[in-house]
C-alpha cells in the first residue's frame, strides 16, 4: 500500500495514461543559427539544463518530430509514490519489489523471433526509395542486393524497431532492468520511471519516450553491448567517459542516435555485401553498433568534444558507417584483438583515464599493439552526404 491509500498498481496505471501526451514541435537542429543556446559553461552539465537548452531534445528528436511533454501532475505524483517505496524498502535507495533475472541477447531475440510481430512489420520500409538517375545508378553502380535467404532476418531487425516499449511484457522490462544493472552495476531491480534514468543519458523519466525511429532495436543492441564479455568493458569505458565533469553527453540517447545510423545504412543496403559474406543480418547490425560506438569513443576522448558538438560528430558518424562499414568493422576487430593480446582481466586492457583508445596502428599493415587508434579525423572527413543527416 502506498501514501494514500493507492496501490503501485494504480501508481503505475496513472503512468500508463500519461503515455503518450506527446507533442510535435518543429525539426530542432544543433545550430546556432537557428538559435540554440548552449550553456554558459560546458562545465559539469546535467541533464535537466540541457534539456532547459534544447540540446538534449534535439538528440532525442524522432524522425516524426515528435518531442516529450513536460510531466504532467499525474506523473509526478506516482514518481513522488515511487520514491517512497524506495525509500522504505531497507534503506537502499533505487531498489523496487521484485527482482528480475539478468536476459542474454540470444534469450531475448528468440523472444522477438517467436512473438507475433504482424503489426510491427506492416510499419516496416524494407530499402529507401530511389527515384530517377539515383534509382538507375544505384542499380548499375549501387551495393548488391541481400541475399534471399537473408531478408527474413533483416525484416525481423526492421520489425523489432517499430515494436515499442511494453510495460506488459516480462521480456521487455528484463531487457531495461539488465541494461541498468550492467552499467551501474547494482544488484536490484530500479523503478520502471523516475529520474534515475536520467543518470544512464536518457532525457526523462520513462525511457520508452527516447525509443521512437528504433523501437526496441535500440534497447537491444545497448542490451548486446553490455551483455557481451568481449565489449563489456568497453560500454563501460564509454558510460564513464559520459559522466565526465567537461565531455558529459547522454549515453543512453546517444546509443539510440547510432541505432538508427545502423538501421538506415541497412535500409539503404550499405551492409548488404558484409551481411551476404557473412551470412547474417543481426550481428552484423550489433557488430557495426559497437564499432561507430568505438569511432565515437575515439573522436569524443581525444579531440575533447562537448555536448555542443554532437550533431557535428554524429552527422560525420553516419556519413562514415554508410560509406566505409567495412572500415569501421576492420577498426573494432582490431581494437578488440589488442584488448584480447594484453591478458588483463581476462584479455581486455582497460585505458587509463587520461590515456586515449588502444589498439594497432591502423596506418601500417602488421602493426604493433599499444598505440593509438589513428581515425580521420571529423573536420578531416571529406564525403559526400545524402541528404540531410537526421538526429533523433
Amino acid at each position: 500500500m502506498l501514501r494514500g491509500g493507492r496501490t503501485r498498481t494504480e501508481a503505475e496505471v496513472g503512468l500508463e495514461e500519461s503515455e503518450g501526451m506527446n507533442r510535435c514541435t518543429a525539426d530542432i537542429h544543433l545550430s546556432e543559427e537557428q538559435g540554440i543556446v548552449l550553456p554558459p559553461a560546458v562545465k559539469s552539465v546535467p541533464i535537466s539544463v540541457l534539456k532547459q537548452n534544447g540540446l538534449l531534445q534535439a538528440l532525442a528528436e524522432g524522425a516524426n518530430g515528435c518531442v516529450e511533454a513536460d510531466p504532467s501532475a499525474e506523473v509526478l505524483r506516482a514518481q513522488e509514490e515511487w520514491e517512497a517505496v524506495e525509500n522504505i524498502q531497507s534503506g537502499i535507495v533505487g531498489t523496487a519489489a521484485g527482482h528480475m533475472p539478468l536476459i542474454s541477447f540470444n534469450e531475448a531475440l528468440q523472444y522477438f523471433q517467436t512473438t507475433d510481430l504482424s503489426e510491427c512489420r506492416k510499419k516496416i520500409q524494407r530499402t529507401v526509395r530511389r527515384r530517377g538517375l539515383s534509382a538507375v545508378a544505384h542499380f548499375f553502380f549501387g551495393p548488391p542486393r541481400l541475399h534471399q535467404q537473408l531478408q527474413g532476418e533483416r525484416d525481423l531487425a526492421l520489425a523489432i524497431a517499430q515494436c515499442g516499449l511494453d510495460n506488459n511484457e516480462n521480456v521487455h522490462m528484463r531487457i531495461l532492468q539488465t541494461i541498468y544493472k550492467k552499467l551501474t552495476g547494482s544488484r536490484f531491480d530500479c523503478p520502471r520511471y523516475g529520474s534515475h534514468w536520467e543518470e544512464l543519458g536518457f532525457q526523462g523519466m520513462d525511457p520508452g519516450t527516447d525509443l521512437r525511429g528504433t523501437g526496441l532495436l535500440g534497447l537491444m543492441q545497448t542490451l548486446y553491448f553490455v551483455m557481451d564479455s568481449r565489449t563489456l568493458p568497453l560500454a563501460r569505458d564509454i558510460f564513464k567517459l559520459s559522466q565526465h565533469e567537461s565531455q558529459n553527453f547522454p549515453f543512453c540517447v546517444m546509443s539510440v542516435n547510432i541505432t538508427r545510423i545502423v538501421v538506415q545504412a541497412l535500409r539503404e543496403e550499405r551492409l548488404s555485401r558484409e551481411c551476404n559474406r557473412r551470412q547474417q543480418v543481426i550481428a552484423v547490425l550489433n557488430d557495426l553498433y559497437v564499432a561507430t560506438f568505438l569511432r565515437l569513443y575515439s573522436i569524443w576522448k581525444t579531440q575533447q568534444k562537448t555536448i555542443s558538438d554532437s550533431g557535428f560528430v554524429l552527422k560525420e558518424l553516419e556519413a562514415f558507417a554508410k560509406k566505409k562499414p567495412k572500415l569501421l568493422l576492420r577498426y573494432l576487430e582490431i581494437y578488440m584483438s589488442g584488448r584480447a593480446g594484453s591478458g588483463i582481466d581476462g584479455g581486455f586492457q582497460h585505458p587509463s583515464p587520461s590515456s586515449g583508445v588502444y589498439s594497432p596502428d591502423l596506418n601500417f599493415a602488421g602493426g604493433s599493439c599499444g598505440k593509438e587508434i589513428n581515425f580521420t579525423g571529423v573536420c578531416d572527413l571529406q564525403v559526400e552526404m545524402e541528404g540531410e543527416a537526421r538526429l533523433i
